[in-house]
């Protein structure tokens, strides 16, 4: 299990425009008020190292959506308890028939989030014509964020201006190396004005601790505001990959505003991820 089999997705650094595209042109033509049994007969296993909500229940009903069994694995109450180490885990999944494995670990492959950058990139679409030439603000906490380094790959392979906002703590001076093209600020009113697309991300109260800025002032410098929005552009979308903490990262007018996405971005994770399952079985018609 050294090399990842045909048709996995383990990060977007390693696709090509060409290989993006392609799924997202598929998920356009994926509706899962409509059921197609393109997976009838295969099993799925959701294995989740780690607390999920929308990646896990949007995995599960794209993979129903398509008739699919699923299987879901939790490490509370298996063998991953017990010392079980995540290759004899997949082993294990192999051995019972699974057809495809969708992970969650915190050590698994790269440091990357490639089914969101892909729904992002979806969500997106729906509302400007192309990436090429959109700015692009991601804000908040970049260094411990798979969800970044997704969108920054993505984004700087079709042409996307993508600045990262953050204090220092969270987001250092190498972060303008994940992609080429990528621009730092510490100032959240330079970030957003004149963009086209706001990029906010959780930020976990308990990583504030011991950092040189506190939750007050974080609040206070970069949470999103109605304010702030209106420096962006008037068509500007407000995204989040969730889950939202209102009254950190923006406020609940910014949240419930027409400007937001951020319930899109939920929805339209069910098609999209439908696509990457269809394209990791060979059904991607």
């Amino acid at each position: 299990m050294t090399k990842a089999a045909r048709g996995s997705l383990l990060s977007i650094e390693h696709l090509e425009a060409a290989e993006i595209l392609g799924l997202l042109k598929l998920a356009r033509r994926m509706n899962p008020a409509k059921p197609r049994a393109l997976l009838k007969g295969k099993r799925v296993v959701l294995l989740f190292y780690e607390p999920s909500t929308r990646t896990r229940s949007s995995f599960e009903v794209a993979a129903k959506s398509m008739g699919a069994m699923t299987v879901l694995i939790q490490s509370s109450g298996s063998s991953i308890e017990k010392g079980e180490s995540l290759l004899d885990t997949g082993y294990t999944l192999r051995a019972v028939g699974a057809d495809a494995i969708v992970l969650r670990h915190p050590n698994a492959g790269a440091p990357q989030h490639p089914s969101q950058a892909l729904l992002d990139a979806y969500t997106i679409l729906r509302h400007k014509r192309a990436f090429r030439g959109l700015q692009v603000a991601i804000v908040g906490d970049i260094y411990h964020s798979r969800v970044a380094r997704s969108a920054c790959h993505l984004l700087s392979k079709f042409g996307a201006r993508v600045t990262l906002c953050g204090p220092p703590d969270f987001v250092p001076e190498v972060a303008a190396t994940l992609a080429p093209g990528i621009r730092l600020t510490r100032h959240l009113e330079e970030a957003v004005r004149g963009t086209d697309v706001i990029m906010l991300l959780r930020v976990q109260k308990e990583r504030l601790a011991g950092r040189k800025i506190k939750l007050d002032d974080y609040i206070g410098r970069y949470q999103m505001t109605t304010a702030r929005l209106k420096l962006a552009r008037r068509d500007a979308i407000v995204m989040h990959p969730g889950p939202v903490i209102r009254g950190l990262e923006l406020t609940g007018d910014v949240a419930d505003c027409p400007q937001s996405v951020i319930v899109q971005e939920v929805a339209n994770g069910v098609p999209v991820r439908m696509a990457i399952l269809a394209r990791a079985m060979g059904k991607a018609k």
